[in-house]
């Protein structure tokens, strides 16, 4: 019946509704420092069984075909994309990209919390006890902490992790601290909770942390940034995709309409 029609055509507009507003986050994002693409992936739904396959005909053959009508389509969630991001290179020792697996440490405040939040946005700073935290707007601490004194001339990141610092007056660098990783065995189950950062689940794993360049840690470069790994043009034809489908959607919705108008009018007569 129509009214089948209206429902599943409707289901497929609020489901491309979804569709349309996480595009629209990805191409927002798309100078966002460590920012990772999402898609939404789509499932159909429950289906009508007007006759079931294999049913046996007047001859006794199982029927080839079944009449099944499908009741629509919904969001079966949204999948993070942890491609590795362009690169920007920068002349701050400070800035540091990770190149390959893993995620930086930093605590940050959640629900009045404090809680272990994980990032690919490299652009860290010094706050004024010199300690080492993320340039976003709640000025996240590294973990471990690491703290460069205060009177340093000169600061050098390696790609195993270790800081170092010179002081003034000092003829050679000194280490300081060392960075530590975190990896997770299902990144895309982690949760986004803004600022560049994410949180731990159930669906991601507990965290694997180590040093960079061991047990599968990516390694650092110093004076690089990872930017978003959204790619504009991709996501303006996915763009272009959903509004035609969109479109599509609602020209089912005048089809179904008009159909229940001729059962009405036939009802009138």
């Amino acid at each position: 019946m129509a009214i089948l029609a209206l429902h599943s055509a409707a289901s497929g507009m609020k489901a491309l509704d979804t569709a349309l507003d996480v595009t629209a986050n990805n191409l927002a994002n798309v100078n966002t420092l460590g920012f990772k693409g999402s898609r939404v992936n789509f499932e159909d739904l429950l289906y009508q069984t007007r006759r079931e396959p294999g049913v046996l005909n007047t001859e006794e053959e199982p029927i080839p075909h079944g009449i099944q009508v499908g009741l629509g389509v919904a969001e079966s969630g949204t999948q993070l994309n942890f491609a590795q991001g362009s690169v920007d290179s920068t002349t701050n020792p400070l800035d540091l990209m990770i190149e390959g697996d893993g995620f930086f440490q930093v605590t940050t405040i959640q629900n009045g919390d404090p809680i272990t939040a994980y990032t690919r946005a490299g652009n860290f700073t010094r706050n004024s006890e010199g300690t080492l935290v993320l340039g976003n707007s709640d000025g996240s601490m590294l973990e471990p902490q690491i703290q460069v004194p205060t009177d340093a001339v000169e600061i050098n990141v390696t790609r195993n992790g270790q800081v170092l610092a010179r002081q003034q007056g000092a003829p050679t660098l000194n280490a300081v601290g060392q960075i530590e990783l975190a990896r997770f065995v299902n990144p895309e189950g982690l949760k986004q909770i803004g600022h560049n950062l994410y949180e731990e689940t159930g669906a991601s794993g507990a965290p694997v942390s180590g040093p960079p360049q061991q047990d599968g840690m990516g390694s650092l470069q110093s004076k690089f940034l990872e930017m978003s790994n959204v790619d504009p043009v991709r996501e303006l034809v996915a763009l272009i995709r959903t509004q035609r489908a969109f479109e599509l959607n609602s020209q089912s919705i005048q089809s179904a309409n008009q159909a229940l108008q001729v059962v009405t009018n036939l009802v009138r007569r």
